[in-house]
């Protein structure tokens, strides 16, 4: 590679690295991942009320001492009351002294019903768990009538014993598919909006370099194969700075916030037994996958004359990704889906969805080997091809944004 090479990757680079637009974002982004690392403390932070104290009035007098020793036995995070009537229970609420109150009655059949009054009713939190806590007061109450005891309630409750087993002696276990599942579906996130976001990092380059005219001085100076692949590089270095960077500060901050849950990071979110051969499955498919549409977006983003056109220039693109992504999330619940096979072959689906069937299910290394020589021959085909749609694209100008300019591109390549 030539010097010229290296100059454009480092500028490239460089110059991203200290735009606003990419500090702001990074700085967004992460303030984001903080926020939500110490959500629960955040909300305990301004939740400044406690508890909820709810009233409760019992027309028939035997039900509060149940349902109040059921709260407490549950850990409800409700404080009741017991108030003898509705008019000083709505005394004890516009005073602020009770956030709402339950009025218990009998139905018809003798059961307990509920009718829950507060100035709003807009928190479902409240009224869905005395909702739930009525409830199950009044199934103890059906199967007292019935004579049943309390573990004979639990074994009525209880779902059935449900095991699944494979038959085949390397395929995963339950247990292993969990773990996988959880890999699986962060990495296609990452392959999915890294691909979206910096292959149209990379349309707008050049873009905004060929509005500049500064591509009429490069392309006389550095093959359009090298001028290309240097922007790809530059680019896919400053994503690996940035995702270094939410890796990084997301890892510490979850980890931190959970410092009081057993095991580490790692195991509380099933990924502690995640096989070195899956980790580098995830490596070699996203290199892919960014590859695969960086360098269709370079010289996508060559056929137009101003950044505005970008956006029209790469939907189809970004269809693609988008098409594959739903497959993906669609076949993470049945990994051996005919549809999941067949696109796990299709250069443009296969990043995410031959690394979808290696990381849930056993896959012959042939079929591996095929979809990795099938995604090269692809970034291969697309470098050459783009790379004279790429030196004809840079050179024109006027109305851009169509498919239709491809032809012209390569007419202008020969000229």
């Amino acid at each position: 590679m030539s010097k010229k090479f290296w100059v454009v990757l480092s500028h490239t680079y460089l110059s991203k690295l200290k735009t606003k637009s990419f500090i702001v974002t990074t700085a967004v982004i992460l303030v984001l991942l903080l926020v939500v690392s110490n959500l629960p403390k955040i909300i305990d932070l301004f939740d400044k009320k406690g508890d909820p104290t709810i009233g409760v009035i019992d027309h028939s007098g035997q039900y509060y001492q149940p349902y109040a020793d059921q709260l407490k036995k549950a850990n409800a995070k409700l404080i009741t009351k017991e108030v003898k009537d509705e008019k000083k229970a709505k005394k004890l609420l516009d005073s602020g002294k009770v956030d709402g109150y339950l009025i218990i009655e009998e139905d018809a059949k003798g059961m307990p019903k509920g009718i829950y009054k507060a100035d709003s009713i807009s928190d479902e939190t409240v009224s869905n768990e005395l909702s739930q806590h009525l409830t199950s007061l009044k199934n103890r109450l059906y199967a007292s009538q019935l004579k049943l005891s309390d573990s004979k309630i639990a074994e009525l409750y209880a779902p059935a014993a449900f095991e699944k087993v494979a038959t085949k002696q390397s395929a995963k276990t339950q247990e292993e598919l969990n773990q996988a599942r959880g890999l699986v579906y962060v990495i296609l996130f990452v392959i999915y909006f890294g691909v979206l976001m910096y292959a149209g990092m990379i349309a707008s380059e050049v873009a905004g370099e060929k509005t500049s005219r500064v591509m009429e001085i490069l392309i006389s100076s550095i093959s359009p194969v090298q001028q290309m692949f240097a922007k790809i590089l530059g680019v896919a270095l400053l994503s690996m700075t940035q995702l270094l960077l939410f890796f990084g500060v997301g890892y510490f901050a979850i980890k931190k916030s959970l410092a009081d849950m057993p095991g580490d990071f790692f195991s509380v979110f099933g990924f502690g037994d995640t096989s070195i051969s899956t980790i580098l499955y995830a490596i070699l498919f996203t290199l892919l996958g960014y590859f695969i549409y960086a360098t269709l977006a370079a010289f996508l983003g060559s056929l137009v004359s101003r950044v505005e056109e970008v956006q029209s220039m790469i939907t189809p693109m970004t269809y693609l990704i988008i098409i594959a992504f739903m497959m993906s999330m669609f076949g993470l619940s049945n990994p051996e889906a005919g549809f999941v096979k067949v696109g796990s072959f299709i250069p443009p689906f296969t990043p995410m969805l031959m690394f979808l069937r290696v990381g849930m299910v056993e896959v012959p290394f042939l079929e591996v080997a095929i979809s990795v020589v099938l995604c090269l021959a692809t970034i291969i085909a697309l470098a050459v091809f783009g790379a004279k749609v790429y030196r004809g694209g840079v050179l024109m100008y006027g109305k851009g944004g169509s498919l239709k300019n491809i032809k012209r591109a390569l007419e202008m390549t020969k000229k």
